[in-house]
């Protein structure tokens, strides 16, 4: 069983936590904002709009450059981190945590054993 504060992870980079409702947190990982650099821009989701798993969803912009940003799973979005659109530098100093981008209500929450452990994507990222 998946604790509530256990990460799971795409190849693409993004990061997702559940929680009890079903709800799934969305960020990219350490690694990602460590490749891109310094982020000056965040484009985020409309709040009620629906994605397909691995859909792009939001964009990050750093001085380096834009990379698209996939939902790991399908689902309903219902916030945003209003925070980034102001402060994207955020997602640099805290990616894991108050960096995340947004959050979806998961059509299956069971698929979001389907993504890859930390492990795992560590792995990923070596090759």
């Amino acid at each position: 069983m998946s604790s509530a504060s256990e990460l799971r992870y795409l190849a693409s980079h993004e990061w997702g936590r559940i929680d009890e409702e079903g709800i799934l947190t969305v960020g990219i990982s350490e690694h990602a904002q460590d490749l891109l650099g310094d982020i000056v821009f965040v484009e985020l989701p409309d709040i009620g709009k629906e994605l397909d798993a691995e859909e792009e969803s939001a964009i990050v912009e750093s001085v380096k450059a834009a990379s698209d940003v996939y939902a790991p799973l399908s689902g309903e979005v219902i916030e945003i981190n209003e925070k980034l659109l102001d402060e994207p530098e955020i997602v640099n100093s805290s990616p894991l945590e108050d960096g995340w981008f947004f959050k979806i209500k998961l059509n299956d929450s069971a698929a979001f054993e389907s993504l890859m452990t930390e492990e795992e994507y560590n792995a990923s990222c070596e090759d």
